[in-house]
């Protein structure tokens, strides 16, 4: 599996909508909190060591 870097989400806008609701009404820190638990959530499902590598790269 290689890692997919075009435009991939059905409704971006309202993804990003939803992210930003998530951190509503959160501090710094929680909002920190939530962005690790979201990654390693994500990393989970994904659960490709080799994809989980390349996304590292392509976000360095």
């Amino acid at each position: 599996m290689t890692l997919t870097l075009t435009p991939n989400l059905s409704d971006p806008d309202g993804f990003y909508d939803e992210l930003l609701a998530a951190h509503a009404g959160l501090d710094k820190d929680q909002s920190d909190a939530l962005n690790a638990r979201l990654i390693l959530t994500l990393a989970n499902h994904i659960g490709d060591r080799d994809v989980l590598r390349a996304a590292l790269q392509a976000a360095k």
